[in-house]
């Protein structure tokens, strides 16, 4: 294992140096066709995405909403599974060394096909880091072992209802960032409380000094710098994976759904890099204050 820092540390070091925050957009792999999510990633990359959150199709995504839910049954009826998604990692690590990857699953998969295995397979293709949502912190000393003597990182979820006490014991674990999921539920359902996600991510910062990424319920520009003023990255899934699945329904091709996809993420971006400045005012009115 290298004693250097890995993509995802690196880039927040980057956006945190630069005053901006991270945007990470999620996809399925596979979803909305099997050979679209490789030119998705640099197209993604090009309109600003600084992570890339990679779904792994699961038979049963509990925690997604029924639009993420329908994006995995379409990829799982093209046949695509973990090693697929592992594939699309090494084919995008061709032209992009750079931008960090996110693998999002559930622990069947990983456990299948054994917690080494996967690790070395997972650090050749390029992969940085690994977020099991079905695996809680007492169960994944195995599995750390393995990501750690690769250099992976594994990220952890905190939701709303997650006790202090456990914010804890997740941070202790954690390693990349820390993933606050913004609403109760699954994706995509219900409606985004900034007041609770400020509260909930200066918690998070009691426990760690990892950046903190916030997801769900961010679907616009809008939401995106409403969450970006307390986050250190904001993260879009159900809204674009929805657009593109709109986008395939109506019979567009693979140019026009990735033109979509482009132009809803540069519009986050936008968003997100809309806060920075006046935030960076406003801490100069208050030095001068001072």
């Amino acid at each position: 294992m290298s004693d250097q820092p890995g993509r995802i540390a690196k880039r927040f070091a980057e956006l945190a140096a630069s005053g901006r925050k991270a945007v990470i957009p999620y996809l399925v792999a596979g979803d909305p066709a099997a050979d679209i999510s490789v030119p998705l990633m640099h197209r993604l990359v090009q309109a600003g995405a600084d992570i890339i959150e990679l779904g792994v199709p699961f038979s049963d995504p509990m925690a997604e909403g029924p639009t993420i839910q329908r994006g995995h049954e379409r990829a799982l009826d093209k046949g695509i599974r973990l090693r697929d998604a592992l594939a699309m990692v090494a084919e995008f690590r061709e032209q992009d060394n750079d931008t960090p990857v996110l693998l999002m699953g559930y622990a069947n998969p990983v456990v299948g096909m054994g917690f080494a295995r996967f690790a070395d397979s997972a650090s050749e293709a390029g992969l940085d880091a690994l977020l099991t949502v079905d695996m809680p912190p007492e169960e994944v000393e195995a599995l750390n072992t393995e990501l750690k003597r690769r250099g992976l990182d594994n990220i952890f979820l905190v939701a709303p209802t997650t006790p202090p006490e456990r914010v804890e014991k997740i941070t202790e674990v954690a390693t990349g960032f820390v993933y606050y999921v913004s609403l109760k539920g699954v994706t995509g359902a219900g409606h985004l409380d900034v007041d609770s996600v400020s509260e909930h991510v200066a918690l998070i910062r009691r426990y760690t000094q990892l950046p903190v990424a916030v997801g769900f319920g961010i679907k616009d520009a809008e939401s995106a710098a409403r969450v970006a003023r307390d986050a250190d990255g904001v993260v879009v899934g159900s809204a674009l994976v929805q657009l593109m699945a709109d986008r395939a329904a109506a019979g567009a091709g693979q140019d026009e759904i990735l033109e979509a996809a482009a132009r809803l993420l540069a519009d986050i971006r936008a968003g997100v890099d809309s806060v920075a400045p006046l935030e960076a005012v406003g801490g100069a009115e208050r030095q001068a204050a001072d």
